[in-house]
């Protein structure tokens, strides 16, 4: 559904926001959860991402969010080489879930409510991912973290992301990034590399453009569910996107 939230924000008060988005899906890596470390949470980061989620949250946007574990792998993976690759995607899943309650208590701090879900049954730690109970939290409202990928073995965490959000009937897959949209070449190593403003799914798949895997590509172009590549550490990026500003890339039909 796409409308307009009156409300009270830091960007107005008792002012009708125009929404392009109702319900999203935030893809957030594990490795935007690192700052400058090399490895594990930045806490100063990702209570700057919590801030973020709450002015959108503050709009009235149904948010999900997968999240990645590759800040906690990382720190790990000199002990996974040679390790059984079923085995070693296990421990990513449960990196992701130590993310994604890292991240639901970074929003409990800042007067968001957040609830999380696995794919992996952890009953102890966290709920298992139910898809009636899911839709329910975010009708209610609150931001719902999915942790644990799709909870098998040799399947991206963007992969999760594109099913999580098919499943949820999300409007569009925000993939958030270090860099602000997709290129032609790496910038960080090609200064004159160009952004593009929108492209096609086949193009993106065609060109190996290594901003989502092809299987997560191909699952949101089945889906018709357009993806947004933007960056996480732009101030207000996220704010921007769900207003339908010029933001990131779009990848689209």
């Amino acid at each position: 559904m796409i409308g307009a939230k009156v409300g009270v924000s830091q960007y107005g008060v008792n002012q009708p926001t125009p929404l392009k988005y109702q319900r999203v899906l935030l893809k957030l890596s594990g490795e935007a959860l690192m700052g400058d470390d090399a490895f594990g949470i930045s806490r100063q980061t990702i209570e700057r991402i919590a801030l973020e989620i709450r002015v959108v949250y503050e709009l009235g946007v149904e948010l999900a969010v997968v999240i990645g574990g590759g800040n906690i792998f990382r720190g790990v993976a000199g002990g996974a080489a040679g390790m059984d690759r079923a085995t070693a995607d296990y421990m990513g899943m449960l990196a992701t879930v130590m993310n994604a309650l890292a991240l639901q208590d970074a929003l409990r701090q800042v007067d968001v409510p957040a609830r999380t879900q696995s794919a992996l049954k952890i009953e102890q730690v966290v709920e298992p991912y139910i898809r009636p109970k899911a839709l329910r939290y975010l009708e209610e409202g609150k931001v719902l973290i999915f942790a644990a990928g799709t909870g098998n073995p040799f399947f991206t965490t963007d992969t999760a992301a594109a099913l999580r959000g098919a499943e949820m009937g999300v409007e569009v897959v925000l993939k958030a990034t270090k860099v602000d949209g997709v290129y032609d070449a790496d910038p960080l190593h090609f200064p004159q590399a160009q952004r593009y403003r929108a492209l096609s799914f086949d193009q993106a798949i065609r060109d190996n453009l290594r901003v989502m895997d092809a299987t997560a590509f191909a699952l949101c172009r089945d889906q018709k569910l357009p993806v947004i590549v933007f960056s996480i550490f732009k101030e207000g990026g996220l704010r921007s996107v769900l207003l339908g500003e010029p933001e990131g890339t779009l990848v689209h039909l």
